[in-house]
């Protein structure tokens, strides 16, 4: 796990294997990746877009390699890319010795597309020669006719992770062992089963994914519900979020959703928010998303905070390294739970970056120290407004127990 990370997942021992320079299993950070989806041999536009994710937390990137201008590229690709690059290959097992001539950190085969066992073996060898990878990329939209045959026409569990095996045995047979295998199906609990029967019975690195996830936002929930589920058990040591959107957003979300569970140190701003409520005082999601496009892409690993009234906001996000609280149009800066400033409303995020840029630098104990000459003020500051909310609105600021009482008249 990274130094920072924090969780209490007990991972599920797996083997190591390198991926160019990136480590996937054996205990190793879990990894993200994502997809060009420009043409390979669109040298400049794939690199381009290949530069956006590792950007956005793509560890690794996969590109097609579905002819020969595309081989071509990879060749041209691969020394320029700041990141590993797995070469997808389909039906021609020609291509993925051409990949592997273009100098792939790792290949993906689908076993249920190339299916003749000389030419898996063929490529096994070549790889295990060069010292490069090869993961086995079993999707539930294209089995082994066999295989749906013998499972009654049925994508099971049970065939996916046959497929996958069928697949090792012909590596085994020219000792080739350096794998991580994928068992993906756009149906969350089908993906969700066969993973948990492919790690009871294999210890090779997993890469979890839930495939054609579809757009946004149903595809964030599928696809967060399916690899959440199985990492939250200890299983899986790579990750792609398969989204009908621009790639970056696939590593943006893959990202967050590690460093969300403690499986990666944060990089970004973790942004929390309060859901609002009638005692708040400004727009609270609109404050939220102008935060958000403040901070951007920025490499600030803290915690910050964006609520909509003093009375519980500071308490309520008092683990945050930052956050501001609205009161009659001002806004309340706190560090770590404590009222340090206040600033005018239309200064509230400018003041955030600010600050967030200060500890970043400094530290959390020279913030404190720089606002030692303000807290004072700020907290009878923060007192006032907080005294005022309740006053005009009652600690009953929903009007709940109004309610409650209607609600015992009428039963």
């Amino acid at each position: 796990m990274d130094p920072g990370a924090s969780s209490s997942i007990e991972r599920r021992p797996t083997r190591r294997i390198m991926v160019g320079d990136v480590p996937v299993g054996g205990g190793s950070p879990v990894t993200v990746q994502s997809m060009t989806i420009t043409k390979t041999a669109d040298v400049d536009g794939t690199l381009a877009q290949i530069y956006a994710l590792a950007a956005a937390g793509a560890d690794i990137v996969r590109c097609t390699c579905n002819e020969t201008e595309a081989a071509e590229g990879l060749a041209r690709i691969v020394p320029r890319s700041p990141v590993p690059i797995v070469a997808d290959i389909h039906h021609q097992y020609k291509m993925a010795l051409a990949a592997l001539e273009a100098g792939v950190a790792c290949l993906r085969l689908n076993p249920g597309n190339i299916r003749r066992p000389e030419h898996i073996k063929t490529v096994a060898m070549e790889a295990k020669d060069r010292g490069v990878p090869i993961r086995i990329g079993v999707n539930g939209g294209s089995l082994d006719p066999k295989l749906y045959e013998k499972y009654g026409g049925k994508v099971t569990p049970e065939a996916m992770v046959e497929s996958a095996q069928m697949e090792l045995a012909y590596f085994e047979e020219v000792d080739f062992t350096d794998v991580k295998i994928s068992v993906k199906a756009s149906n969350v609990p089908l993906m969700i089963e066969a993973y948990r029967q492919l790690a009871d019975v294999t210890d090779f690195p997993l890469h979890l994914g839930v495939t054609e996830a579809g757009p946004l936002p149903g595809g964030y929930i599928k696809a967060t519900a399916g690899i959440a589920t199985l990492l939250a058990e200890g299983i899986g040591d790579t990750i792609r979020y398969s989204l009908t959107a621009d790639p970056v957003e696939e590593a943006r979300a893959g990202r967050q959703l590690l460093e969300a569970m403690g499986l990666r140190e944060r990089k970004g701003v973790d942004l929390i928010a309060c859901p609002s409520c009638g005692r708040a005082e400004v727009d609270v999601i609109g404050v939220a998303e102008a935060a958000q496009k403040a901070f951007g892409e920025r490499q600030i690993p803290l915690q910050v905070a964006v609520m909509g009234c003093v009375v519980n906001g500071p308490g309520e996000a008092r683990d945050a390294d930052l956050g501001i609280a609205a009161g009659n149009k001002r806004g309340h800066l706190f560090v770590k739970g404590e009222n340090v400033a206040v600033v005018p409303e239309d200064e509230m995020v400018d003041t955030l970056v600010e600050w967030a840029d200060y500890i970043v630098e400094h530290g959390t104990e020279a913030a404190l120290e720089r606002a030692r000459h303000t807290k004072a003020e700020a907290k009878k500051a923060a007192a006032e407004d907080r005294a005022r909310n309740l006053g005009d609105r009652g600690d009953d600021a929903n009007d709940s127990e109004a309610v409650v009482e209607l609600i015992r008249k009428t039963i």
